[in-house]
């Protein structure tokens, strides 16, 4: 009896320990987007994913197996950006360290993104370089030095994931200055957008916007 009592409670607890490793961070009409954190050698089982967008924190070695039977091979360092297309595929953490990802799922049928102007890779290339771009998303890479202003700019709808710890504040177009204080890691949506940004902190501050077409 105390043996079947045992079993029942770790059945029971299952499900919450598999939420504490994939934690949902936000979810609107564009994305869906999780905290994956993968154990040293852990395999997850073959399912239908979405188009995902990947942003590491840390470097990871995976091998993505899909149900055709093939088998991939990918290492990314932390701060790297990764695009898979939707498919049927299983994933396995191939190295002996835990891996963080911050996992940005594309929906189906998603209201197009508004057309922007003022695009900051053409009026500040500098700071704002395009690592990854294609018909769904494409994904910025900011650096903004310490006490550094970028110029007035815009963005369609995006999700940002800071790096970095930062201290940036953001002139809005109304006039409105948001103060955006971060640490490495957190995630954030923000719908389409003209502001001007400015590095108010003692540190570079690094970021990924992963803008949604």
């Amino acid at each position: 009896m105390g043996l079947l009592l045992v079993s029942m409670i770790v059945a029971a607890l299952a499900p919450a320990a598999q939420a504490a490793v994939d934690k949902p961070e936000l979810e609107n009409a564009w994305v869906r987007v999780w905290r994956s954190t993968r154990a040293p050698h852990e395999k997850r089982p073959m399912r239908e994913h979405p188009p995902t967008v990947l942003v590491y924190l840390t470097d990871a070695h995976d091998r993505v197996a899909a149900a055709a039977g093939a088998v991939r091979d990918s290492r990314q360092k932390a701060g790297s950006v990764a695009y898979r297309d939707g498919g049927t595929y299983g994933e396995e953490n191939v190295s002996g360290r835990p891996a963080e990802v911050i996992v940005i799922e594309l929906k189906p049928g998603a209201p197009p993104s508004p057309p922007v102007a003022l695009d900051p890779v053409r009026l500040d290339p500098k700071y704002h370089t395009v690592p990854l771009e294609n018909d769904r998303v494409r994904v910025l890479r900011t650096v903004l030095e310490p006490r550094v202003k970028s110029p007035q700019h815009e963005h369609p709808h995006y999700v940002v994931v800071y790096l970095t710890e930062l201290h940036t504040t953001m002139q809005m177009a109304d006039g409105r200055v948001v103060d955006n204080p971060r640490r490495p890691g957190e995630v954030a949506w923000r719908d389409a957008l003209k502001h001007i940004t400015e590095n108010v902190g003692p540190r570079t501050a690094v970021e990924i916007q992963v803008e949604v077409k």
